[in-house]
């Protein structure tokens, strides 16, 4: 049992660190689960995960001399 265990949680890594990193992974969750039993398939989605960069975020800050801006 604990053999089946750690061969999902192998199986679904790219997806596991694409979560960890904040990515979107319902794309990659799905190409997963369709491609990730081909090695290459698996090693494309590994390489996304891990390669793509994580949304970024601007959030506007008011400053009482400054006024607004963008940190």
């Amino acid at each position: 049992m604990i053999t089946l265990t750690a061969l999902t949680l192998l199986y679904f890594l790219p997806t596991i660190l694409a979560s960890s990193r904040g990515h979107g992974t319902g794309g990659i969750l799905v190409l997963n689960f369709l491609l990730g039993w081909t090695g290459i398939g698996w090693l494309a989605l590994l390489f996304w995960a891990l390669v793509s960069r994580p949304p970024c975020y601007c959030v506007p800050v008011y400053h009482p001399y400054y006024g607004w801006r963008r940190y």
